[in-house]
């Protein structure tokens, strides 16, 4: 197994050859990425639970001065990863029905205690918007990520936006740590992303199962997927552009589509 073999990989012996904690040398990552990586994280590109994104392998390369073949060879052997080996494992359950995926949304935003990120600009079913306005005005330590994939689709994200931000300040710091994050990205390469993941579990909404028009089924994914799409969304939120304020919120084009 990648684990098994992580715990003496070369990535993790040019990080120590350089006497960097696992800290530093996310930092020091973050600093020629501009992305978000944590020392979790580098634990888990070390010990092979998880691969490393072409981005985040470039800037590691950059800051061991070592080939990518050498870094990375433990994640690329034969062996598959932690989350590759629990295959369809991972999915707790196939959500077939509208009622079912909201319910499942709700149930990742009301679970969530640590992290919490959304991705997407569709979003305007009620009681899953007002959940994560719940999380947010109740529990001061859940970290919000909040990714748009081009302008809101709807007016009632644009309200929900503000609400947000009416109940915090993303400017201001919880025990140093900076709790709400709203950025978009605007690159037209980049296909919109759907999905809600906290620390424990994470639905994907589908394409319908039954007609041609919307997304009303998807997957509810257990840890190991749910800890993925954290770090994905960490990822995409620290490449979009911020949009924190009341003004640039309600500067932002509604497509009504």
């Amino acid at each position: 197994m990648a684990g098994d073999a992580g715990s003496e990989s070369a990535l993790r012996r040019a990080r120590q050859a350089r006497n960097m904690t696992q800290e530093e040398a996310a930092d020091a990552l973050n600093a020629i990425t501009g992305l978000a990586a944590d020392a979790s994280l580098v634990s888990a590109w070390e010990s092979g639970r998880k691969r490393t994104g072409n981005r985040n392998r470039a800037g590691l390369c950059t800051l061991y001065r070592e080939r990518s073949e050498v870094l990375f060879a433990h994640q690329d052997g034969e062996a598959p990863s932690l989350l590759e080996a629990t295959g369809t494992t991972v999915v707790v359950k196939v959500l077939t029905r509208w009622t079912e995926l909201i319910e499942a949304m709700v149930e990742v935003v009301t679970g969530a205690r640590e992290q919490l990120v959304v991705t997407g600009s569709r979003s305007r079913e009620k009681a899953y918007l007002a959940a994560i306005e719940t999380a947010v005005a109740q529990q001061p330590d859940l970290v919000h990520y909040r990714v748009l994939y081009g302008p809101p689709r709807h007016r009632a994200l644009v309200d929900h936006l503000l609400r947000l931000l009416e109940l915090r300040d993303p400017g201001a710091r919880h025990h140093g740590v900076k709790t709400l994050h709203v950025g978009i990205v605007e690159r037209a390469e980049a296909l919109e992303r759907f999905f809600v993941a906290s620390e424990a579990q994470a639905v994907v909404p589908l394409p319908s199962f039954h007609g041609a028009d919307g997304f009303d089924c998807g997957v509810l994914l257990g840890r190991e997927a749910a800890v993925g799409l954290v770090h994905h969304g960490r990822e995409a939120s620290a490449s979009a552009r911020p949009v924190e304020t009341i003004e640039a919120v309600r500067a932002l084009p509604v497509r009504d589509s």
